[in-house]
């Protein structure tokens, strides 16, 4: 990989180095999820857990969809699945 790449793989992995996005990340692996819904699963306000899922929506982790006044999540990257994985064997 080029540079430009690398730094751009850098910063993506910058935005799921955070304890509550790795969490959002491992409830949305299972299911999608309305942002109310997602904040309380993780135990954080709601506008909170919007800060964090426009940030991975961003590096193309995540995407979403309005219903009526609701958004709803739902992981985007599959690889996401096998970094989780890693994880999981690496720390339990």
């Amino acid at each position: 990989m080029d540079e430009d790449t690398l730094s751009k793989a850098a910063d993506c992995l910058k935005v799921l180095a955070h304890p509550v996005r790795l969490d959002i990340v491992q409830h949305l692996l299972n299911k999608e999820y309305a942002v109310g819904e997602l904040a309380e699963a993780v135990g954080v306000r709601q506008h909170v857990a919007s800060e964090h899922l426009g940030l991975m929506k961003k590096c193309g982790f995540l995407s979403s969809r309005r219903d009526g006044q609701k958004v709803y999540y739902e992981v985007s990257e599959e690889h996401l699945v096998s970094l989780m994985d890693c994880l999981r064997r690496k720390f339990g």
